[in-house]
């Protein structure tokens, strides 16, 4: 068994904002397993500036996984705990040596074209007439569901922009979710929070930065608006450590990134601690490639979730690799019809 990884630049077809900045490209590695004529592939999809392995030496200990790939998935999983990206990769590839199509990880009614998972929608933070342009664009397309990134541009303005969605869409026609990335400050998240419940939303992602357990706490016991925790699960590595989180903080929803919490199996085990509290929970891509997002969905169907997950993010990029991933009224599918094109 041959181990090899490679380094891939995604680029934007526009650029794309969020609170933390605007991003023109996105970093992916590669890690393709050679055995016996068959080939897998599995994407570490890093987000830097946000994934916990954003290290100095990120690079180094993807070459000592290939290098070592001889141990075999359950080993390196536990001694690449800190590295969950590497995890997913990891996984996606083994997965995809042993299937008998390369891209064909979870065999289901999804990837027999069969079926489809509902997604929500997109928005991402720029000037008004652009988020404006973008919301347009998505009830166009037929979802359901609407996610807008807050934070970055004046908060009055993002409330004129829900009220005028929802002057128009009902909660019935349209479920709204915000996204703050931790932009509030701790000593106005509050006020923030009822005047966005003004406007009927579904929940708030991460209204504080991480970390701030009893202020979270707090927003989450008091909140008229249910909010959903992101940011604050990286980095969160042991059983012990995940339960403890969720016990303290209580939130309504987690939001769960494999690439950034461990993988599907780091992803189970928060998914169990959040069943045992009831607490809901849905899936998020992390700006990866077709292969990455490809690998997740079909995961994805697999756990039976109903909600609108959020896994569109394939069209952001000029370079994307072809595959049979489409997006149709609102929902993440599979044509047949189109093939896959990935050349490194």
């Amino acid at each position: 068994m041959i181990a090899t990884y490679h380094k891939y630049i995604l680029d934007f077809i526009r650029p794309s904002g969020t609170s933390r900045g605007v991003m023109t490209t996105k970093e992916t590695w590669f890690i393709v397993i050679e055995k016996n004529g068959k080939t897998g592939v599995g994407e570490c999809g890093i987000l830097r500036g946000l994934s916990i392995d954003d290290r100095p030496d990120y690079e180094t200990t993807l070459k000592w996984t290939c290098n070592n790939i001889a141990l075999g998935l359950e080993t390196l999983l536990n001694k690449l705990i800190e590295f969950p990206s590497i995890q997913l990769g990891l996984e996606t590839a083994f997965k995809s040596l042993e299937s008998s199509d390369q891209f064909n990880l979870f065999p289901s009614d999804f990837t027999s074209g069969n079926d489809s998972i509902p997604i929500n929608g997109l928005v991402w933070m720029g000037s008004e007439d652009f988020m404006r342009t973008q919301i347009k664009e998505k009830i166009a397309a037929g979802f359901g569901c609407i996610k807008l990134k807050i934070g970055a541009i004046d908060f009055q303005t993002e409330l004129n922009i829900l009220k005028s969605i929802r002057k128009e869409f009902s909660v019935n026609d349209i479920e709204l979710r915000v996204d703050a990335n931790g932009a509030f400050a701790p000593n106005d998240a509050m006020e923030k929070l009822k005047q966005l419940s003004e406007y009927q939303l579904h929940s708030i992602e991460q209204p504080i930065k991480p970390k701030q357990f009893e202020v979270m706490a707090q927003l989450c016991q008091e909140t008229p608006l249910p909010i959903a925790l992101d940011e604050e699960l990286i980095g969160v590595f042991s059983f012990k450590s995940k339960e403890d989180v969720l016990q303290t903080i209580k939130p309504q929803y987690i939001i769960l990134k494999p690439s950034l919490v461990g993988g599907f199996a780091g992803s189970q085990q928060w998914i169990d601690i959040a069943e045992n509290l009831n607490i809901s929970w849905w899936i998020t891509s992390a700006l990866e490639s077709n292969v990455g997002l490809n690998a997740i969905s079909q995961w994805t169907y697999t756990l039976n979730n109903k909600m609108p997950q959020g896994l569109g993010t394939g069209s952001l990029f000029s370079n994307n690799f072809s595959s049979p991933l489409i997006v149709k009224n609102g929902t993440l599918r599979y044509n047949l019809n189109k093939n896959w094109n990935f050349t490194l």
